[in-house]
């Protein structure tokens, strides 16, 4: 005969889950690199130096710069710089002189404040200022092989062309807008079709009656452009390539940002610049758009 045997009842808890170490040292890298961000927010009119960073992080100065570019991605001095341009570009929208707006971001004077809108915006801080005063471009959307393309002329000539989705043709318009932000926009949708015509049909495309373009940029851009125009049909070229026709092989960062900014899509190609491994990279109308323009151009080319 079986006995059952009635045990005292006992409560069963869920095991004990200790912190691992990795995750105490991502919590901690996190409050130091919280402390630095918080530092440089509050003092970045200071400009404080990068001991003055690693202090308030609890850190040393290597440590910190090693950590904030595994969190950030970007360097303490290069952080600092971005909060000090974000300022600069306000102060400048809202009508301060180039001269009074680098004493209120903290600087000695105008010059550190041209530097650092040539390296990153290509242009000086006056030019930025500018914003395209002055200027009327007519524009108009029309029909293309990649989408719903933003034609945009001067008197001059061809100024833009930018593309959008079905739907964006706002945020197409306001982003090319942006680029030049005092200038007058006059919808024209009869006056630019020919325009768009010349652009996408290969078939009016001839040698002896070359498109007018008219290129709205500052110097290091426009040289920038050029060099991109005499990227043939169906070829690619690199960033460095491209920094050591117009000034240095160096100065890829600063051709990259020019290539961002190119205005007229397409037509000045910067579709055909790829990474130094061939990689295809960013493309500001969506890198769909751009394999779908190397792969147009490459049967255009062969046809």
């Amino acid at each position: 005969m079986s006995t059952m045997i009635l045990t005292d009842p006992v409560e069963v808890r869920p095991p004990v889950r200790t912190r691992s170490a990795a995750l105490d040292r991502a919590a901690e890298d996190y409050d130091r690199v919280r402390r630095a961000i918080a530092f440089l927010s509050e003092h970045w009119k200071q400009q404080p130096d990068i001991e003055a960073v690693a202090h308030a992080a609890g850190l040393s100065t290597d440590g910190l710069t090693a950590l904030f570019r595994r969190w950030a991605g970007l360097t303490p001095k290069a952080f600092l710089q971005a909060l000090t341009l974000d300022h600069a570009r306000k102060l400048l929208r809202e009508s301060a002189s180039v001269l009074d707006a680098a004493y209120e971001v903290g600087y000695s004077g105008p010059g550190r404040l041209h530097d650092l809108f040539v390296t990153h915006e290509a242009m000086s801080p006056g030019e930025w200022k500018a914003g395209g005063a002055g200027l009327v471009l007519d524009y108009g959307f029309h029909p293309s092989p990649f989408g719903s393309a933003l034609v945009m002329a001067t008197s001059r000539g061809l100024a833009g062309i930018a593309f959008a989705d079905q739907g964006g043709e706002a945020a197409a318009l306001a982003d090319m807008q942006a680029r030049w932000p005092n200038a007058t926009y006059v919808r024209d949708q009869a006056g630019t079709t020919a325009l768009a015509r010349r652009v996408f049909d290969p078939a009016l495309w001839r040698a002896d009656r070359p498109l007018r373009i008219v290129m709205i940029g500052t110097d290091f851009e426009v040289r920038v452009w050029e060099a991109l125009l005499r990227v043939p049909l169906g070829r690619l070229t690199t960033y460095s390539t491209v920094a050591g026709t117009v000034c240095s092989p160096k100065a890829a960062r600063a051709v990259g940002a020019a290539v961002g900014r190119n205005p007229l899509s397409f037509v000045v190609p910067c579709h055909r610049v790829v990474g130094k491994s061939g990689d295809l990279t960013g493309y500001h109308w969506g890198i769909t758009r751009k394999r779908a323009m190397l792969g147009w151009e490459t049967g255009q080319r062969e046809g």
